[in-house]
């Protein structure tokens, strides 16, 4: 196997099961009655992202996509698949077969800039969340989750590594 083919086949398991065990973390806290993502607003987000809008000042307001929930799903693992290569570009390959917890970690805590200073406010809910009622309180649910999702890379590299060998 290429460099490049054992790269991107990695990097897609590892952010498809660290993903994964993000969607799990996110179904327990909804069961617990914790407000989480609608992934049909990142659909719509993104639809209309590719129809050449950026901003929207409530993107619950904004005309629905087709799809839109489907296009959500689709570009949250995605994400985690693009982070997961991040992680490896970071780390390195070797890193995948004998991982540790800290660049998981890391990676998975700093991957919350993502939402907090662009896609929160191209949704119209501001810089880390500003504009809405509890931004502190968003801010440390954001945190914690993209701190499990740095947490499920490491899983995930985990047990893959154990899954080849």
């Amino acid at each position: 196997m290429t460099h490049l083919l054992q790269f991107i086949t990695l990097a897609a398991g590892i952010g498809i099961l660290a993903t994964a065990l993000m969607d799990v973390w996110l179904m327990l806290l909804k069961y617990r009655g914790v407000p989480t993502l609608n992934f049909a607003f990142i659909g719509r987000w993104v639809g209309h992202l590719l129809r050449g809008r950026l901003a929207h000042e409530a993107i619950a307001k904004a005309p629905p996509i087709r799809g839109e929930l489907a296009l959500g799903w689709l570009m949250h693992y995605l994400t985690g698949i693009a982070f997961a290569a991040l992680l490896l570009a970071i780390a390195g390959l070797d890193w995948a077969w004998q991982p540790t917890l800290l660049p998981a970690l890391l990676v998975g805590v700093a991957t919350v800039s993502i939402p907090l200073l662009v896609i929160q406010p191209a949704m119209g809910s501001g810089f880390a969340a500003a504009n809405t009622p509890t931004p502190l309180k968003n801010c440390i649910k954001s945190v914690a989750n993209h701190s499990v999702f740095g947490l499920g890379l490491y899983l995930a590299a985990v047990f893959i590594s154990a899954l080849l060998r």
